[in-house]
């Protein structure tokens, strides 16, 4: 296909969930019914940690962050899904389309940061209990906090100054229902080297190192709840990082498909599936997750539930 330069591209074309008319309004509802428990369930965390005084904790404060990077992550695309199955339109403008890139870019490495920020913290209360306070203070929480945010705008920045500085597209049709940032490099005229090189340097110091992270604080968990002598005090100690773990192994499950999928592969299939569960379904299951299984929590929502009512 012919090369098109930047200044003639005004708009891109996003790809259909699906071209039969008769599976419009049911994925309409759909994707309308899963935004909206998303959000919901995520905004109960939220108030749930914010008005009961036992929940202002770093593990807490810590997880209310990553329910409103949750909400920010669904949010930057969802609601233009929705609006395109609703209008019958999959066009997005050139500005909309590095907008919706920059914020996925945002605020899925916040989660991907905060993630890795509260497994420190499982490490810290579990290895390290008698210092977790001195460790563990309000300064060192907001500074985390910040600096994920600024290794999130970080990792935004590159994939839009990488897709500006080349300023030829091979095509405006985008192989996914948004604008995935790896698709979007796809269309520029980038030799396929310096492509791969980027990808996989990217997602080295914003996934593997993380995960390294991660890994390293859970094999000193492990480690340590091992060393306890009674089976009641290891199901304790593993009990309180349970929900964290769970939500670790699907974020990066489907992350790292995702990723390297749409790097990769160009079965339009494969993709969708994977960018729903990316961006949809981790988002959506992780209120569930920790509500479900945190008893501190499953107490702050019947308190929450006891005032409204």
């Amino acid at each position: 296909m012919e090369e098109q330069n930047l200044t003639g591209v005004s708009e891109f074309h996003l790809m259909r969930l699906s071209e039969d008319p008769d599976l419009q309004p049911i994925l309409f509802g759909l994707f309308l019914s899963m935004y909206l428990i998303t959000v919901l369930g995520n905004l109960l965390i939220i108030l749930a940690v914010s008005s009961d005084s036992h929940l202002h904790t770093p593990m807490y404060f810590f997880l209310s962050n990553l329910s409103l990077a949750d909400i920010g992550f669904i949010s930057t695309t969802v609601p233009k899904v929705i609006m395109n199955i609703q209008t019958h339109n999959r066009i997005i403008s050139y500005v909309g389309c590095l907008t919706q890139m920059s914020l996925f870019a945002i605020f899925g490495c916040m989660d991907d940061m905060l993630l890795t920020v509260m497994a420190y913290d499982r490490y810290v209360a579990i290895c390290h209990p008698l210092h977790y306070s001195a460790i563990m203070n309000s300064h060192f929480c907001m500074f985390s906090v910040c600096l994920s945010l600024l290794f999130s705008l970080l990792e935004s920045q590159l994939h839009v100054l990488i897709v500006l500085y080349f300023t030829y597209f091979k095509d405006v049709e985008i192989t996914n229902f948004f604008c995935e940032p790896s698709q979007v490099l796809e269309l520029t005229c980038i030799d396929a080297f310096t492509k791969n090189m980027f990808v996989y340097t990217v997602g080295a110091i914003y996934g593997f190192f993380p995960l390294t992270g991660i890994f390293f604080s859970y094999y000193k968990i492990v480690s340590s709840i091992l060393r306890i002598p009674s089976t009641g005090g290891k199901y304790k100690a593993f009990s309180t990082c349970g929900s964290h773990l769970s939500v670790v192994c699907l974020f990066y499950g489907i992350a790292i498909g995702v990723y390297f999928t749409s790097a990769v592969s160009n079965s339009p299939g494969k993709i969708t599936v994977f960018s729903v569960m990316y961006t949809v379904v981790i988002p959506m299951l992780n209120p569930f997750i920790y509500s479900l299984r945190n008893r501190d929590i499953k107490i702050a929502l019947k308190k929450l539930q006891s005032r409204v009512i």
